[in-house]
């Protein structure tokens, strides 16, 4: 087993998740198989219990581990399912060992950091490091391994002691260390400045790792005199420093890898040269290039509680850009404060009232995503009521399902106190309830989560025909309220049809409104199985319906091209049939919201 290690030093948040995908990508390019671990330093079991202000989204796997968004990352790049066990916390460390200690396990030993913390961290590794995540039998060839947090904190210290010695116990042809640090740019100077790498790496030293490659993160390429400087004073061949300037979109930091000869510094350092070939990213060289190329704008309205950090809705901007892409549109993201739509903003801050309504009645489509707490549910409800009555399209997630059975509730059905037990448990009509089997005292880990089959109940629907016209599909949940199955009927009657739903028939799961051009809402989270190049199927539907292209993907049996056709000059085209991508490869792409190029 071969094991890459991407550490970070400075400064947090330069992008080693970013970067320890795209090396996961590039060594899945030569032919090899990969895996990835995630370790975060906090005491927190998971990422559940976290606010996506604090962390940014909670990411939710197959097996229903709430996850860092990094892991969100690995399984886009590298078309990957990961478990729960692939995400390394400091609390689920500690709650192993001491469960040992309390069984008797340590023979009556005194339980320290070292060893029994540290031999736990590098027992975990190598036990995850071998199941196959690829659906392929057999282990895979490389873990790559990213540590959260910068060298020198404290909580990170029982990690880079583990390592320390799991790199000596593997050897030095199975491990590679790959330090990400800054290079940063004195305005006044204007000069690239090495001493914080040269510090950095000092550190990492004097903990007993010694980086093999280094990857500069700048605004500009390094100049090759400051590369030389930093071979000198940090002891690394000069071939082995690797430049992560900016670029226009995420897709190119493979390529910026791929240029550098990065994968053949790492595959020497793994003893692998004659294993590997050279890298085949042709099909994802040109989707980056299109990316770049896209002009048409298709403006998407966000209503969330957390749109002040866009991480907190990173799988969700990750499909929008995924399905934009196939329909050949760049993507436009209006973020509105659920808040700011609500009659009581309209007396405290008019500016703010005016311009959320603004950037709603000027989208080309609404989406609600999911959320937690009673913040802004009253906005959420209010841009369901103006999708639906104005027919714009709209796509709910898990709360942003619920606020649409809400509002429908109220304005068709006249009910007017028609809530949520989760915001008023008074209510005399509860269109949502707690979920029998949920838990209200303990929080972490104790809903529905993870992987869970729907099952279609009308075949003439459009959620039925985006997947493909299956008579199931298995999606990703995170929830504790669900539509309360004692209205259903009378919600149909009025109209709202529940087009998908669980095995037991109880549970709601795909609601629709079927005269509408696009009206859906999921109890499901969609965002986190989309995939470059295979884009979610209910996001595609939400992104042709705002500009005009959803009947194409309705008809049966009609092979459908998007992509890289359409009028691109030197890039392949690629067919689709039901928005399912024939070729193999990976797409994405950008999205912007008025400050810029972002990803």
């Amino acid at each position: 087993m071969k094991y890459v290690l991407v550490t970070g030093g400075v400064v947090s948040g330069l992008g080693k998740g970013v970067t320890a995908s795209s090396i996961g990508l590039i060594l899945k390019a030569c032919g090899l198989r990969v895996t990835s671990i995630k370790i975060d330093p906090y005491l927190n079991t998971d990422a559940g219990t976290m606010s996506p202000f604090e962390h940014g989204e909670v990411y939710v796997l197959d097996d229903g581990g709430e996850v860092d968004l990094d892991l969100g990352n690995y399984e886009r790049f590298l078309d990957i399912k990961l478990t729960g066990d692939n995400n390394i916390t400091t609390g689920k460390i500690y709650q192993s060992v001491i469960d040992k200690e309390r069984k008797g396990d340590y023979l009556g030993k005194t339980v320290q950091v070292v060893p029994h913390i540290t031999d736990a961290i590098q027992e975990w590794i190598e036990r995850v490091a071998v199941i196959p995540v690829d659906g392929k039998d057999g282990p895979p060839d490389v873990c790559v391994i990213e540590l959260g947090g910068t060298i020198g904190d404290i909580e990170s210290m029982p990690f880079i002691e583990a390592l320390g010695q799991f790199s000596y116990r593997v050897g030095a042809g199975n491990f590679c260390l790959i330090h990400v640090s800054l290079v940063p740019v004195l305005s006044v100077v204007g000069e690239q400045k090495t001493k914080p790498t040269q510090h950095s790496v000092r550190g990492l030293r004097s903990l007993g790792l010694t980086p093999n490659i280094l990857a500069c993160r700048s605004t500009m390429e390094l100049d090759e005199n400051v590369k030389e400087k930093i071979s000198r004073f940090c002891h690394v061949p000069l071939d082995n420093i690797i430049t992560l300037y900016d670029v226009s979109n995420i897709w190119r930091i493979p390529l910026l890898l791929r240029d550098q000869k990065a994968h053949e510094a790492i595959l020497k350092v793994l003893n692998l040269k004659g294993v590997a070939r050279e890298p085949a990213l042709g099909e994802w060289t040109s989707r980056a290039e299109l990316c770049d190329k896209l002009q048409e704008p298709v403006r998407v309205a966000m209503v969330g509680k957390y749109t002040g950090l866009s991480d907190s809705y990173l799988s969700v901007l990750k499909a929008l850009v995924h399905a934009s892409v196939a329909c050949h549109r760049k993507l436009c993201i209006d973020w509105i404060a659920a808040s700011d739509l609500e009659d009581e903003t309209s007396r405290e801050n008019l500016e703010n009232y005016l311009s959320a309504w603004k950037l709603l009645k000027g989208a080309n489509a609404i989406l609600v995503p999911g959320g937690f707490g009673d913040r802004g549910v009253e906005g959420k409800i209010l841009a369901a009521r103006y999708a639906r009555a104005n027919r714009i399209p709209f796509l709910g997630i898990c709360l942003g399902m619920q606020i649409a059975v809400i509002e429908f509730a109220r304005s068709v059905l006249g009910l007017l106190d028609a809530n949520s037990t989760e915001f008023d448990p008074n209510t005399q009509n509860p269109c949502v309830i707690f979920m029998p089997e949920g838990s209200k005292t303990h929080m972490g880990g104790t809903m529905r989560l993870g992987s869970r089959r729907t099952y279609f109940q009308v075949a003439d629907c459009k959620s039925a025909k985006l997947y493909g016209n299956q008579s199931f599909v298995d999606e990703r949940h995170r929830h504790r309220y669900e539509v309360n199955p004692d209205m259903v009927q009378q919600l149909e009657d009025a109209g709202l049809s529940f087009t998908g739903k669980d095995e037991s028939g109880r549970r709601m799961e795909i609601v629709e409104l079927p005269n509408h051009p696009y009206f859906i809402g999921v109890q499901f989270h969609p965002e986190f199985k989309s995939r470059p190049g295979k884009p979610s199927a209910l996001f595609l539907g939400l992104i042709a319906a705002a500009t005009g292209q959803l009947e194409t993907f309705l008809k049966k049996d009609v092979p459908k091209t998007w992509g890289l056709s359409n009028g691109t000059s030197g890039l392949k085209s690629h067919r689709y049939v039901n928005g399912t991508k024939l070729a193999n490869g990976s797409l994405d792409g950008i999205y912007c919201n008025g400050n810029g190029i972002h990803v």
